[in-house]
């Protein structure tokens, strides 16, 4: 018998292809991306790109401001009509559904907006005459949460809700300065327990803020009353101060749940509890 046997054949090589394969133009819309879900942040996107005051948009203009195609959009918004975030019109236009509202509300509700805000504002307001809102932190910006109206007729306007910066106007800055923020205007800020601004942000506005804490002097936000300065010069910001900072200490008070707080002692300006 012959010991000898085949050869065996050597495997062979998968052909190598010259031209990788190429994604989908809008992408896997289940990857993450920078620690995040690609449909979610366009689901967001869709979301976001309503304004305030507009009631509806149509899909074309949707597609534009998300830099998303139509057929993408269009996706994501039917997806988002299945849980009643987004509802289409008649005319084929979308608008914001009621679930998003709702969302808003319970966002509002975990700072006891109907019960302890909104009273405080008003009357912060009745007590200053000028308009008064609550701005909370999100991240790199402020928005402003609650706002109550002066009642004079030149006034300042701001809107629910917008990101603002933290590093321009006085209730920013008083939220970072009572958040740690280092530098010398800052520790000058907590040392008075207030800032006041003048334009810094938007021309011709005044501002005077003081900030809010909650149980164990955890920053909650600021508190501050705004109009145009032309009513509000330097002087008179100086002397509404301490306005700001008594309606201040009682929002502190009520949202760490101590309404017993006597309103002629508030926390003294000069103390600053990180």
């Amino acid at each position: 018998m012959s010991n000898t046997r085949p050869p065996v054949k050597a495997p062979r090589p998968s052909p190598v292809s010259k031209v990788a394969p190429q994604p989908s133009p809008e992408g896997d819309a289940d990857s993450p991306t920078a620690g995040g879900v690609i449909a979610v942040t366009r689901a967001l996107q869709v979301l976001e790109a309503f304004t305030l005051g507009e009631s509806s948009l149509p899909l074309a203009e949707l597609s534009r401001r998300c830099g998303l195609h139509k057929t993408t959009v269009l996706r994501l918004a039917r997806t988002l009509a299945q849980s009643g975030f987004m509802v289409q019109r008649e005319d084929g236009d979308w608008r914001l559904g009621p679930a998003a509202g709702w969302l808003g509300a319970r966002y509002q509700a975990g700072f006891d907006v109907q019960n302890v805000l909104e009273p405080a504002l008003r009357q912060l307001t009745h007590a200053t005459g000028e308009s008064a809102a609550f701005y909370v932190r999100e991240g790199n910006v402020r928005t402003c949460l609650v706002r109550v109206e002066g009642p004079q007729a030149l006034r300042h306007h701001a809107r629910m809700g917008e990101g603002l910066p933290l590093d321009k106007g006085s209730p920013g800055r008083v939220i970072l300065a009572f958040s740690g923020e280092p530098g010398k205007a800052y520790e000058e800020i907590r040392k008075k327990g207030y800032h006041w601004s003048i334009g810094e942000r938007e021309q011709g506005v005044a501002t005077v803020s003081a900030p809010v804490f909650g149980m164990h002097w955890r920053l909650m936000g600021s508190v501050c009353i705004s109009g145009p300065a032309s009513r509000l010069p330097a002087e008179k910001l100086e002397a509404l101060a301490h306005t700001v900072i008594a309606a201040a200490t009682q929002l502190s008070y009520a949202l760490a749940g101590n309404t017993a707080a006597p309103a002629q002692s508030p926390v003294r300006a000069t103390q600053w509890h990180p």
